[in-house]
């Protein structure tokens, strides 16, 4: 069992092996892949375009595109749910308390400051390791606390570059 929420509604997806049923009722559709992320579907007697814009399996969130207006899928199985209910929804959620060295290197260039704020994906410092430059990204959202390297400083695999 799935929940599918949007800004709009929640639904409740079983995934049965012949049949999907949407709120426990069961939800027929004519589905024809047009490419690995676009689809036309026909349910009901009417068509529509769908496309997948963006997905984030970690977050277990979905940007789609049907029919021209854009969607925001947010799903959680049946462990996310029993979690949620325990008062733990966010108890697998990723915080990120320092980066360590992945290798050992020579710090480049460090690309944040004390109190910044850096979203997951942000490119936080460049290593240099044999000869090739290593962009090291924040592996989720914090705010910079420390920077506890300096720009030429050589480090050891495992140590603390940057606390949040």
């Amino acid at each position: 069992m799935l929940q599918v929420k949007s800004a709009a509604a929640t639904w409740q997806v079983v995934l049965e092996k012949n049949q999907i049923l949407l709120n426990d009722a069961p939800f027929t559709w004519d589905l024809l892949p047009l490419s690995p992320t676009s689809f036309h579907i026909l349910k009901d007697g009417r068509s529509y375009t769908a496309e997948l814009l963006q997905a984030d399996p970690e977050t277990k969130t979905f940007q789609i595109k049907v029919n021209g207006n854009v969607h925001t899928l947010q799903v959680q199985d049946r462990m996310d749910l029993l979690l949620e209910s325990l008062g733990m929804g966010q108890a697998l959620a990723h915080k990120i308390n320092d980066i360590k060295a992945p290798m050992p290197g020579l710090i480049i260039d460090i690309k944040v400051q004390p109190g910044q704020e850096v979203k997951k994906g942000d490119s936080i410092l460049i290593l240099e390791a044999m000869k090739m430059e290593n962009i090291i990204k924040s592996p989720g959202d914090g705010v910079v606390s420390e920077v506890k390297v300096t720009t030429r400083q050589n480090v050891e695999k495992n140590q603390v570059l940057i606390v949040f």
